[in-house]
């Protein structure tokens, strides 16, 4: 299994939209992008087109062209793959990290979910996510509101077992 991301960060944007990604991010994209040598910067596609989300989804080249492959399943010309295609292909940024370990996050994409000064890395497994300090305070709300709605008693790790089918007992 290849790394996965980890962890939250916090960075500052400068106002050309520069923003350093986390060291250990880094050594994930790395890991994960088939095209990438040592002294080199590796690259990574950022998914900014859901009108329903609030931050920017990056993968590693490994992750996107897990997600290519499976598009490329789906039937030509139906539906489900045009729509999949324009947002996982026409609505995303292809991009690598500088020399110095910084993105260069594009005007639009800063627009989208509001980014000015400051923002949040959270490490989502095989992506992270990119959130302004506002958009990272709603993600932490909603998480924070799922886990009160769970009795006290409910570990959050069951949620990973199977599930019995109906009818069966464990």
């Amino acid at each position: 299994m290849a790394r996965m991301f980890r962890g939250e960060s916090v960075h500052k944007v400068d106002s050309k939209g520069r923003v350093s990604i986390p060291a250990n991010f880094r050594r994930v994209l790395e890991d994960n992008d088939p095209r990438w040598t040592a002294g080199g910067n590796p690259e990574l596609v950022i998914v900014y087109g859901d009108h329903r989300q609030n931050y920017l989804e990056c993968y590693t080249m490994a992750a996107m062209a897990e997600v290519d492959a499976k598009i490329a399943r789906l039937p030509r010309g139906s539906k489900p793959r045009r729509m999949l295609e324009t947002l996982f292909t026409g609505q995303a940024h292809e991009t690598s990290v500088d020399e110095t370990g910084r993105l260069v996050l594009p005007a639009k994409l800063r627009a989208k979910i509001g980014l000015e000064g400051e923002a949040h890395f959270l490490a989502t497994g095989d992506t992270f996510q990119i959130l302004s300090p506002e958009g990272y305070a709603a993600k932490m709300g909603e998480m924070g509101n799922w886990l009160d709605d769970l009795d006290e008693d409910v570990d959050p790790l069951t949620f990973l077992e199977p599930t019995p089918p109906p009818g069966e007992m464990h």
